[in-house]
């Protein structure tokens, strides 16, 4: 059934507010050598500073690159700039390449995984010890799991325009973007069934998972009719203290409460690891989460910190600003990891998501259909006649699949008219169809089925096309003044990093305890 809830109808009277929607997009990918084997190499100087460059840093690992762009008001823009830092990548590594695939065919020992360096700065040791933290917590393997990242926000005047109710605009938007994060939740699984790319995982991955999955081939483990393997309770969510910890989307002081609980709630295994090693810091704290990025959701609410400030007292102070989607999977075929034609679905799907109407969760907040509906799809969303559940009722994956494309489309057709881009966002929308109608055409089956093909393991498979995407990313060089350009932002960023540690008076182990003081305070 089409959507013809009023609310459309009025978005559809006011559709130039929608050229005020942006969008961005955190890209990451391990560094491997030409074999495919993690590098062990340093973060490379051509790419400047990881703790201070906006545009290039690295996540957990010093070999788990991380490429930011900044907010576009389109996807042709930002499509560009993605693909622009790829390449001056592509052209900067040398005897290395970007592992495109969400998980890693082949570690190396777990102490030979290098944990990401951000210099001698307090800010840049505090990262360095949160990833110190979670080795202990959750090991290094886990943590070179890559994704991609996409950021949205509508602007202000689309909550005005919604008339939420709420004493300040502050309130409205964080209201709206809370609504639109339990949206997301409901229908989340969409997501993973029509863009999940990482059915399979080396043998050896993760320990005794061949109790869990199926052989695909000697070095290859896969699940028959996985979508995301990645977004699996295999991975973070079999960690105990991260299971039990449910976070509630239904107003924003909640959330925020329990997230405080988290990050000063002790943690008995946690505590019997203590914070202290031989005299050198292990983690930051022993309590369930060390800092609220730990928490490894599937959407984030967010607002901009200034360096040092904590993420919750942003929000606390400032509102939700947008939200982090963080779940789509690293796309196999695409250089950059994701298609322009993905980018415009998750706009038309966001948008859908921020204005249909969005009650709030039972249950203490938790949704328990919908966490369950997840977990189905991304074990086993391609099942032939897999069944999920619907405001308490069971129906087909397919058929609620193709209710939800009718009821996206005209949000696509909106974004068309307000940023006069022909139909790609409407085509973008509908092209998903096929999908439902066969699961043979989701790239979940498209890579198992290459693999099978081709003869190949994963780990041979996945370099087969790493190598082929750095060859498209070099064989497009950028012009001399995009170059210098990249050059110049990697040389300001030294320098940036260079003053902060310079600028450092306060001993590492004060500026924890004021770290952690800054949460209580609020």
């Amino acid at each position: 059934m089409t959507s013809s809830h009023p609310r459309l109808a009025l978005l559809g009277q006011h559709s130039s507010v929608l050229q005020g929607v942006l969008r961005g997009i955190e890209k990451e990918g391990l560094r491997v050598d030409e074999h495919g084997k993690l590098a062990q190499t340093p973060h490379p100087k051509t790419l400047g500073s990881a703790l201070t460059n906006p545009r290039i840093t690295t996540d957990y690992s010093e070999a788990l690159l991380e490429l930011i762009t900044g907010t576009h008001n389109s996807t042709e823009s930002l499509m560009a700039e993605l693909e622009q830092t790829h390449r001056f990548v592509a052209q900067s590594l040398e005897g290395e390449l970007i592992w495109n695939q969400s998980i890693p065919a082949t570690l190396p020992p777990e102490a030979d995984i290098p944990i990401a360096w951000y210099g001698t700065s307090n800010s840049g040791l505090l990262k360095h010890v949160y990833r110190r933290g979670l080795a202990e917590r959750y090991g290094k393997a886990m943590q070179c799991i890559a994704g991609v990242h996409y950021n949205f926000s509508v602007p202000e005047q689309l909550w005005e325009l919604l008339e939420i109710e709420g004493a300040s605009a502050k309130q409205r938007r964080s209201k709206g973007y809370l609504a639109q994060i339990r949206n997301f939740t409901r229908y989340s699984w969409l997501l993973m069934y029509l863009f999940g790319a990482s059915p399979a995982m080396a043998k050896d991955f993760i320990p005794d998972a061949d109790q869990y999955l199926q052989a695909f081939d000697a070095t290859t483990l896969y699940l028959p009719y996985a979508t995301s393997l990645r977004m699996s309770d295999l991975g973070y969510q079999s960690n105990k203290a991260q299971s039990e910890l449910q976070l509630c989307y239904n107003d924003l002081e909640t959330f925020l409460t329990r997230m405080h609980a988290a990050v000063t709630t002790p943690w008995p295994e946690y505590e019997a690891i203590g914070t202290h090693r031989n005299g050198e810091w292990i983690q930051l704290n022993t309590n369930i989460i060390q800092i609220e990025n730990e928490y490894y959701s599937n959407i984030r609410p967010k607002r901009t910190t200034g360096r040092g400030e904590r993420p919750a007292t942003a929000l606390a102070e400032r509102g939700v600003q947008y939200i982090e989607v963080r779940c789509l999977d690293i796309d196999p075929v695409s250089p950059v990891g994701i298609l322009p034609e993905t980018s415009r679905f998750m706009d038309a799907f966001l948008l859908f998501c921020a204005i249909e109407p969005s009650p709030s969760f039972a249950n203490n907040g938790y949704c328990t259909d919908s966490h369950d509906n997840f977990g189905s799809v991304v074990k086993e969303g391609r099942k032939p006649g897999l069944t999920l559940v619907q405001e308490g009722r069971p129906i087909s994956l397919a058929d609620w699949g193709v209710e939800l494309i009718e009821r996206i489309t005209p949000y696509a057709r909106l974004l068309d008219q307000a940023l006069d881009s022909g139909e790609r966002h409407t085509q973008a929308v509908l092209a998903q169809q096929a999908k439902l109608t066969d699961s043979a055409l989701t790239p979940s089956a498209l890579l198992l089925a290459n693999m099978r093909d081709q003869g190949l393991s994963l780990h041979e498979y996945t370099l087969q096309q790493s190598l082929q995407h750095r060859e498209t990313l070099r064989a497009q060089p950028l012009s001399n003044d995009e170059q210098h350009a990249y050059e110049q932002m990697a040389q300001a960023s030294f320098a940036e990093q260079k003053h902060l540690e310079e600028a450092d008076t306060e001993d590492f182990d004060s500026y924890v305890a004021r770290f952690h003081a800054a949460l209580k305070d609020n």
